[in-house]
């Protein structure tokens, strides 16, 4: 079968995780007998620097025409002035907005072998197999009123928190959809002993749980969850949060897996064409060194054939050659290693 996929390689270390990747999935396109096409263009700083916008109208188009959309990183020191016109990040809110992705997938698992570059104690990551749902459209990302002006005298800041219970109900079935084939539950976090949308979130959440009586849901306030990641993350199953809750809990879960390096993620709408990008930034202190670890892109290059191409034993192929690559001792620097970028992915390959 042919398919079209769209490159963001993006900024900083982008195009060096996501060449590797490509590599990796011409090398299944090889083993499987499937074609794919791929078109490479420009979003972030990049495009900024190319075009004057962080996202044009053409390449959201061009992602828009495509099967699956894959992602590097974008942003970097040269385009972080909070009073710019335009930002790296914008250009990724209106992809997002654009594509229609409103839920993120970020799986956490522990690899056995690499415990010991989490700063938790290895008892405390045994079976530790998260998976986090993040609302991706909705909250203070993309609320208003939203800006800058001056009341009385006084300069203010104005983000505005808001939420459908439309948006809420459509991640919240997603979530239970997911479990189901898990260990059947359900964590919704919110902020509802203060917060009027948690409120609504938690509401909703009970009403989606009371439509799956297999499916475990329990409510717990963000404080508590972030304090749970830690103290006991094996206890967690699926988790499903809103916008920003779930961008800084995410990160957090990343160092359960001892590197930001090695985590994948998924974002995914109504149709069929998913984003998919690893959760690390752009690393601009080690751009260009050949240093940056590819495994969270090539994971979510799995998570692209799973989810859009519908090819899973493709997928679970990767995920194997990923996990008896670390098994066998493999390691980027982040992980304790010396591989650079490219042999690491040649590893990857070679179980393949």
């Amino acid at each position: 079968m042919n398919f079209k996929i769209t490159l963001l390689p993006g900024d900083g270390i982008g195009p060096e995780v996501v060449a590797e990747a490509v590599r990796v999935l011409e090398s299944i396109a090889s083993k499987y007998k499937h074609s794919f096409t791929f078109q490479e263009r420009l979003m972030g700083g990049c495009s900024i620097d190319a075009y004057g916008s962080s996202l044009t109208d053409e390449t959201l188009a061009d992602c828009k025409s495509a099967d699956a959309v894959l992602l590097g990183a974008v942003g970097g020191p040269k385009w972080d002035d909070p009073a710019a016109k335009d930002r790296p990040e914008r250009g990724l809110l209106a992809l997002r907005k654009g594509l229609g992705v409103f839920a993120n997938l970020r799986p956490v698992k522990v690899h056995p072998a690499l415990m010991e570059w989490s700063p938790l104690k290895p008892e405390k990551l045994q079976g530790v197999d998260i998976l986090v749902v993040r609302e991706l459209t909705g909250g203070l990302y993309f609320g208003f009123p939203k800006g800058r002006d001056v009341k009385d005298g006084r300069e203010r800041a104005v983000d505005t928190l808001e939420y459908y219970d439309y948006e809420i109900k459509r991640i919240m079935k997603l979530a239970f959809d997911l479990a189901k084939g898990r260990r059947k539950k359900v964590t919704s976090v919110d902020k509802a002993n203060v917060l009027e949308s948690s409120r609504l979130w938690r509401q909703i959440a009970t009403q989606v749980g009371k439509e799956n009586p297999g499916i475990e849901l329990d409510h717990m306030l963000v404080d508590t969850a972030s304090m749970k990641l830690i103290t006991a993350p094996v206890s967690m199953d699926v988790v499903v949060t809103e916008n920003m809750f779930g961008d800084i809990l995410t990160d957090e879960a990343s160092v359960l897996a001892g590197s930001m390096g090695m985590l994948p993620s998924a974002s995914l709408g109504e149709s069929t064409v998913g984003l998919y990008e690893p959760i690390h930034g752009s690393a601009p202190d080690i751009a260009g060194k050949g240093i940056a670890n590819p495994i969270g892109t090539i994971l979510s290059s799995a998570m692209l054939l799973r989810h859009s191409l519908k090819l899973e034993v493709e997928a679970e192929a990767i995920e194997t050659a990923v996990d008896e690559t670390i098994t066998a001792g493999a390691r980027t620097a982040d992980i304790g290693g010396k591989l650079t970028t490219r042999q690491m992915a040649d590893e990857i390959i070679k179980k393949l």
